[in-house]
This record gives structure tokens, sequence and C-alpha cells, in this order.
């Protein structure tokens, strides 16, 4: 029988674990972007800004660059034209200090139990594994997976590794999340649970929130603002203002007439974006 070893426990480093942000997140400037793939271009002359604490959301076509604009705001590359910013901060070491970035794939370390793998900022950070772990219980017992925090990533199901993945990207503690699809994978239900969940954790913690979905009802139930890109090469066509963002509960809200008119523009300018 094939045993997986733990981890080895590693002694702590001498620089302090992060805390939670005193500010509500920070600015995002995105100016006259572009980028492309060798000859294909991916992006074209896209602006975009994020106030500290505000909560952006992009929806576009699938293949259209949001998750490619989300890496370059991360600061995992640099972008080929163009100008991003986190604040005062313009490289792209600069860009991935402030940024917290969930990317699609849960990125699970195989050979983590779930709650290691969420607080590996932490563990990183110095940290010992019992407060790393007690930092990461309260988010698991809230985003359903008490019990499983002991469990390896191939013993989770796919929802569930994506929940781990999000808890991993909060514990983070950075000013800026990036999160592309946070919530794929999940049935309607637990969707809808989580997206009331971190309504209440914007509200208590706030940070500045780029969120790329392609259920615009979604986005308009969770941002203050809500970017239609085009087909690619992508740029923004439309901000659709969202009517009573994240405003509990989140039936009453997404059934208003205003909702319902602001989601029914969302979706014409993302039909007029792929023509």
């Amino acid at each position: 029988m094939n045993v997986t070893p733990e981890a080895p426990v590693e002694e702590p480093r001498s620089h302090p674990a992060p805390h939670p942000p005193t500010r509500g997140g920070a600015a995002v400037a995105v100016e006259g972007l572009g980028h492309g793939f060798g000859e294909l271009e991916v992006i074209q002359r896209l602006d975009l800004a994020a106030a500290p604490g505000e909560v952006v959301g992009l929806v576009g076509p699938s293949g259209c660059g949001k998750s490619t604009l989300l890496e370059l705001v991360a600061g995992l590359s640099e972008p080929a034209a163009g100008r991003i910013a986190v604040d005062d901060a313009e490289s792209a070491p600069e860009r991935l200090a402030r940024c917290a970035y969930m990317p699609q794939r849960d990125l699970l370390l195989p050979w983590l139990r779930a709650i290691d793998n969420a607080s590996l900022a932490l563990r990183n950070h110095g940290e010992r594994r019992a407060a790393a772990r007690a930092h990461a219980e309260p988010l698991f017992d809230r985003l359903g997976l008490a019990g499983f925090g002991d469990a390896l990533p191939h013993e989770l199901s796919g929802g569930m590794r994506q929940r781990v993945a999000f808890v991993r990207t909060l514990l983070a503690y950075k000013p800026v999340l990036l999160l592309d699809e946070p919530f794929a994978g999940l049935d309607a239900i637990t969707r809808g649970e989580v997206q009331e969940w971190l309504v209440a954790a914007l509200a208590a913690e706030p940070r500045t929130v780029i969120l790329v979905t392609h259920d615009v009802e979604e986005a308009l139930f969770l941002c203050d603002r809500v970017a239609v890109l085009s087909a690619r090469p992508a740029r923004v066509v439309e901000h659709v203002a969202a009517p009573r963002a994240r405003a509990l509960p989140r039936t009453g809200t997404i059934t208003s007439p205003a909702f319902s008119a602001a989601r029914e523009r969302a979706l014409r300018a993302l039909l007029e974006g792929t023509r």
C-alpha cells in the first residue's frame, strides 16, 4: 500500500505572519493595456480602474482574455503595452506582493492536507502549523469543509478543492484579491450560500476585488460595478453599475426590478461585444 508522507514541519522563520489589511484594499489602475501571444492579440487598449475597497466584476465571451488580464494585474508577467499600477507599485514583483490571485485551477499541493494547503501563506511567513490551522478552521466551517481538513486533495470533490483554494487566497491577507471563477464547480445552492458569505466577509474586512465570472447575475450581486469585455482582443465595451450591490438577503436583491434591468443591460452589452 502506498502511503503519502506528511510534509516535513519546518522551523518558524524570523519574519512575522501576515495580518489582515488595515486599509480597505488598494487602488488598481490599468491604462492602455495591450497584450498578446505571438501574433495572437488578446487585449487591446484596455482601461480599467478599481478604487480602494471596490469590487469590480469582469464578464465577457469565453477566451476573450479575462484570465490573462488578472495574471497581468497580479504581476505574473508584464504587459506588452500600457501601464498597470497597484497603488504606487508598477513593477511585476511589486504588484505580486500586493495581490492574492486565485486561478481557475485550484493548484493545491497534492502532498499537503486540505487545511495545510489553505494556510500555506501563513506557514510561509513563519507561523507555526497549529496556529496557521487555527486561522483556517473557522473558514472551513463556514464554507462547508468541516471535517475535511485532514483530507488530501485527491480525496476531495472539485467543488471542495475550489473552496480550499478560496480559503488559501483569503488567508494570504493581501489588499487586492484577483478571483478567476472562484465558485466554479459549486452547485447552485452552495454557490448562493458562498456568495452571501463573501458579502459578509468583505463587509467585515474590505478588500479591493477584481472578480472574473461567466455568471452575470453573480457579478451584479457581488460587485459594485461590472465591466463588460468584448470578444478577443478584449476591451471594455460598457460599465454596468450594480443596483444594491452586495445587499442581503440575496434572493430579494436578484429578483428586484432594478437588478433585472441591470442584468438585461449587461447581457445586451455582452451580445454587442461579440459582433
